[in-house]
Parts: structure tokens; C-alpha cells; sequence
């Protein structure tokens, strides 16, 4: 999807009667994905980094795996801990996770699936492969996302959204080489299966070597694009590959971008209407300021997010 015309950073995109053109979003930054050690899990952190605090709405970006899983080798296993202020959000790549919190749900989440839980006022979880997972075998690898919320919804209530991955919408490049599964916001008038607190798009975009796409998403919109296997180029000018450069943003000047796969390539695709407003926070919580980080702290003390028992 999208001939190459002959000015760059802007493509022809087909619609129904007519062709418009497409001027894509300058690259603001371009960074790496370094290991980083969480306890006894080491995992990639994109972001924050030392150069990059956060993009708004989005706070941190964990890649976590290709980890080996057995019984004698266990490390991503997390007892229930508590969340305050924001959405914490899962992309499962390979594997398979159990998932339960303390408003009683509790799920098992396959490879491809998506969990978006909304901690809000408060929630308490655990997550870590399958019992029968850990038994057999098998690799685990994923994305743990924090996206912010605005200070009038840091205090609504809790939820959980459980995704399947055979329930997203697919939108295909004209070549069939690109294929972008809308987790959540729209593309093309198609929309994604979770019903996001704020505006914002996350798509996971699976490209072959060869494969061409234009994607679009709204100017109003910060946008970040993250590699998580593969060697792709974008906007014609700017190379992800895996141990490289992993991670752009983009300003917030145009109307989408373009990526063609050097080889069998999986993206993350992030954008979403930044709320500009000052972020304090400390372990599990995200708030506007240290006040409301001491009443979290007191709150889960006190029994105010509800109890989980350890598995």
C-alpha cells in the first residue's frame, strides 16, 4: 500500500475514488533497546532511557524474553504486587501467562494474546507463565507497556481487559507482505477490541522481507514505533534492526509513515494524544505528585486496592 512518488516523505494512499497524498512524520529520535536487570529477569528497556524520560502518554516500555522456561528456570514470575495511576498493558509474543487480580478475574493468556488492565484507583495482580507451561517447557517473550492516564481518570475504577489474538482486526498491505493487527484506536475505519480510558493506537505490525505499508494516525497524536525482531527501514531513511537502533519517535508534523522489511520483521506501533501534565512516580505508582504517591502507598497498606493471595 502506497507507490512512491517522486518528492520524498510523502506517498500516494489509495481510497476509494481517489488517490491523496500522504505527508509522513519527521523522526524526532532514534534509539536503542539495551538490556537492563529487573531482579533476576534482564530484559530490553527502550523506555525510558537516559536521554528520553518518557512520550507522552507513554511511561515505560518493557521487551521482555526470549526467555527459556522449565521448571529448574523460572525467573519471569510475578507474585501479586499493586498498581495505581495508570494502564498497565501486555503484548505476549510466545508463551503462555496466568494472569489474575484482586477484583477476581483470572485468565490465561496465549501467544498473541493482549491484557489491558486499567489500575485506576487501585488494583492488585500477578502474572508468570502456566503451571502446565513451566511443566513442558517453552519459550516466553513480551512487552509490558505503562501508558499514562490524566490526572481526572487516575482515580476511576479498576478493570481488565483479556484479548484474544484471533479477535483483532487485520489491515493487509496491497502485497499481503504487511499485515497490522489493531489491538486498540483505529486505522483505515478499522478498530481495535480494547476500549482505551484516552485516545490512543496499538498495533502490532508483522512485515515479510519486501513487504511495503504506509500507516496513518493523527496528527494530534505523539507516535513511537518500537522493533522487536528483523531489520526494516523507515520513512525511506531510517534503519530498526534488532541489537541496533530498536526505537523511533516521531514529531508530530505529518500524517503517518512508511516501513519496508529487509526481512521477516514484527513492530510495535504506539501513538496516542499526549496530556501534557506533571508525572511523579515510584514503583507501581503513577500520579501527579508526591502527595498522592504517599496516599498510594498508605492506601495498599491499608487494604484500600483489594487483597491477592499468592498463587
Amino acid at each position: 500500500m502506497g507507490n512512491k512518488i517522486n518528492f520524498p516523505a510523502r506517498f500516494l494512499k489509495p481510497c476509494r475514488y481517489k488517490l491523496i497524498i500522504m505527508k509522513l512524520n519527521t523522526i524526532k529520535t532514534v534509539g536503542r533497546s539495551d538490556f537492563v536487570n529487573m531482579g533476576p529477569i534482564r530484559l530490553r528497556q527502550p523506555l525510558p532511557t537516559q536521554d528520553v524520560d518518557m512520550i507522552d502518554p507513554f511511561i515505560l516500555l518493557h521487551h521482555y524474553g526470549p526467555y527459556e522456561i522449565s521448571e529448574k528456570s523460572n525467573p519471569f514470575d510475578l507474585g501479586p504486587h499493586p498498581h495505581r495511576g495508570f494502564e498497565p498493558v501486555t503484548f505476549l509474543v510466545q508463551g503462555e501467562q496466568l494472569h489474575r487480580d484482586s477484583l477476581g478475574n483470572e485468565s490465561v493468556v496465549k501467544a498473541g494474546d493482549v491484557q489491558w488492565t486499567t489500575a485506576g484507583r487501585g488494583i492488585i495482580h500477578a502474572e508468570g507463565p502456566t503451571k502446565d507451561f513451566v511443566k513442558k517447557g517453552g519459550t516466553i517473550e513480551g512487552i509490558q507497556l505503562w501508558l499514562n492516564l490524566p490526572a481526572e481518570k487516575k482515580m476511576i475504577s479498576a478493570n481488565y481487559q483479556h484479548a484474544k489474538n484471533d479477535h483483532f482486526n487485520v489491515v493487509s498491505s496491497e502485497d499481503g507482505k504487511v499485515n497490522t493487527q489493531i489491538i486498540a484506536g483505529e486505522l483505515d475505519g478499522n478498530y481495535g477490541r480494547i476500549k482505551t480510558q484516552t485516545q490512543v493506537n496499538a498495533f502490532m505490525i508483522s512485515v515479510e522481507n519486501g513487504g511495503e505499508q504506509t500507516i496513518s494516525f493523527p496528527k494530534s497524536h505523539q507516535g513511537m514505533l518500537y522493533l522487536l525482531k528483523g531489520d526494516v527501514v523507515v520513512n525511506d531513511s531510517e534503519t530498526l534492526a534488532l541489537n541496533e537502533n530498536q526505537l523511533i519517535q516521531f514529531n508530530q508534523d505529518g500524517e503517518g509513515f512508511s516501513i519496508k522489511g529487509k526481512e521477516k520483521s514484527k513492530l510495535l506501533f504506539l501513538s496516542g494524544v499526549p496530556f501534557n501534565e506533571k508525572v511523579t512516580s515510584y514503583g507501581p505508582y503513577v500520579m501527579n505528585t508526591q502527595t498522592e504517591i504517599m496516599e498510594a502507598m498508605r492506601d495498599y497498606q491499608m487494604g484500600k486496592m483489594g487483597f491477592l493471595a499468592p498463587n
